[in-house]
C-alpha cells in the first residue's frame, strides 16, 4: 500500500509563491511517477507537473516557467514550487504516485487559493 500526505497549501495573493510537499510511504519505486494534479470548482482534474523515472518531467502549458517539480528520493517526498501565482491557479492540488503497475495512488488534496 502507498500513502500520500500533502502539505503547504494556503491563501496567497496574486504574484506570490507557495511550496507544496507530498510525503509518500509504503512501497515506493524511484522509477515510478510522482507528481501533482489539480481540480478547480466545476472543472475536471488536470495534470500540473509530474516526474517520471526520476528524470522525465512534464508540465502543463499553463504553469511552465512558473512551477517547478522536484523529488527527494531519500525521503520519498515530491515538491511543487509555485511562483508568480495567478487567480486561475486556485484549486485543490492532489499528489499522485504510480509505480510499475497501472494503479494510481492519490493524496487527500490541499487547497490553494490565489486572491487578487
Amino acid at each position: 500500500q502507498v500513502q500520500l500526505v500533502e502539505s503547504g497549501g494556503g491563501l496567497v495573493q496574486v504574484g506570490g509563491s507557495l511550496r507544496l510537499a507530498c510525503a509518500a510511504s509504503g512501497t515506493i519505486s524511484r522509477l515510478g511517477l510522482m507528481g501533482w494534479y489539480r481540480q478547480a470548482p466545476g472543472k475536471q482534474r488536470e495534470l500540473v507537473a509530474v516526474l517520471a523515472a526520476n528524470t522525465l518531467t512534464t508540465y502543463a502549458d499553463s504553469v511552465k516557467g512558473r512551477f517547478t517539480i522536484s523529488r527527494d528520493n531519500a525521503n520519498n517526498t515530491v515538491y511543487l514550487q509555485m511562483n508568480s501565482l495567478k487567480s486561475e491557479d486556485t484549486a485543490v492540488y492532489y499528489c499522485a504516485y504510480k509505480g510499475i503497475g497501472v494503479q494510481y495512488y492519490w493524496g487527500q488534496g490541499t487547497q490553494v487559493t490565489v486572491s487578487s
